[in-house]
């Protein structure tokens, strides 16, 4: 997976319905949704009988009524995949990405949580394109499906929710604590959705209080694999909002290299290439996200940068390949390894 790649009602029984889909397949036309993400696509839970049952949620595509907590959940996005383990949601198989990658394990699943995955027997489905007849075959009680994004099957909703419940889910504007609450709700997780947002956030006071912060201000970047320029992240994306958390100040994108706009609606980022990409590394430290000490090494070793304050103080710290997607376990780690770097 390279790292422009990644930018990128009642419902029949499950069980025994892989036949119906087969059909629905070959005779329903295939229409993803070409909608911007909006405020008012954001999916909201909302309860209709007290603390339990059934329960509502409003999503882009509108509203699901859930009858009961479901058993065997089937998640499409590998995004998503992560914060269902974090608030152990009973994930039966979830698609995954291109195996064997800097960001990806044997079985397509992020490095982050592939193990956590594993230990719970968790299938994985396909990598890359969702298989619809893969997922039913796995007889969900409740799919799982990105709004947004690159490992979105938005394509497959309607032969999907002739089988099971889809949630649909936008992740592309919410933290993992947004959507740990989010998919908490939704699937009777709720309490340990709270758990794993309390556990964290104990965990970025405790390095906040044990960092000792590096030159600010700081750039945050995405180092591209051919050398050719970066995305940076913005105080809007999760990494730039962890960042501030912790006492980092993110160095300002100076209006000349972000051009007419960058990754569509997004941001989080901003791409820079060309001669924006050594214009646009403004801060006294660089710190590399998605990268490892080699991408450092690139990095440094880019004639275009010889200039770079930065660069040439050594002030350019790899922060691990799993940090592209910020969930639980990837935030965590990512805390890990600032205290172990700047102590």
């Amino acid at each position: 997976m390279s790292l422009r790649s990644v930018l990128h009602n009642s419902h029949i029984p499950h069980r025994g319905a892989a036949c119906l889909l087969a059909a629905a397949v070959l005779l329903s036309a295939c229409t993803p949704s070409t909608d911007p993400p909006s405020t008012a696509s954001h999916a909201v839970v909302t309860q209709t009988s007290g603390a339990g049952w059934p329960r509502t949620i409003d999503t882009p595509r509108g509203a699901l009524t859930l009858a009961r907590a479901p058993q065997r959940i089937v998640s499409t996005s590998v995004t998503l995949t992560g914060t269902l383990l974090t608030i152990d949601a009973p994930v039966v198989a979830s698609g995954a990405t291109r195996a064997n990658s800097s960001v990806s394990d044997t079985q397509g699943f992020f490095r982050q949580w592939g193990d956590v995955a594993q230990a719970r027997g968790v299938t994985p489905l396909y990598q890359g394109e969702a298989d619809a007849e893969a997922i039913v075959a796995a007889e969900p009680d409740l799919v799982v499906i990105a709004g947004t994004g690159g490992d979105s099957a938005l394509k497959l909703y309607d032969q999907l929710a002739q089988v099971a419940p889809v949630l649909v889910v936008n992740y592309d504007d919410k933290s993992w604590q947004e959507l740990a609450v989010l998919l908490g709700r939704a699937t009777g997780r709720d309490t340990q959705a709270a758990k794993a947002i309390d556990t964290f956030a104990a965990d970025v006071a405790r390095t906040r209080a044990a960092l000792a912060l590096p030159p600010q201000p700081v750039t945050a970047l995405a180092y591209y694999e051919d050398d050719s320029g970066a995305n940076l992240w913005t105080s809007e994306s999760a990494q730039g909002r962890l960042l501030a958390d912790l006492g980092f100040t993110l160095a300002p994108i100076p209006d000349g290299v972000r051009g007419d706009f960058s990754m569509g609606r997004r941001k989080d980022i901003v791409q820079l290439s060309g001669e924006t990409f050594p214009q646009g590394l403004t801060g006294a430290t660089l710190l590399l996200f998605s990268a490892d000490d080699a991408d450092t090494a690139r990095l440094r070793a880019n004639p275009f940068l010889a200039a770079n304050a930065a660069v040439q103080a050594g002030r350019v710290h790899a922060l691990g390949t799993d940090t592209f997607r910020l969930d639980y376990y990837s935030s965590r780690h990512l805390l890990a390894r600032l205290r172990e770097r700047f102590h």
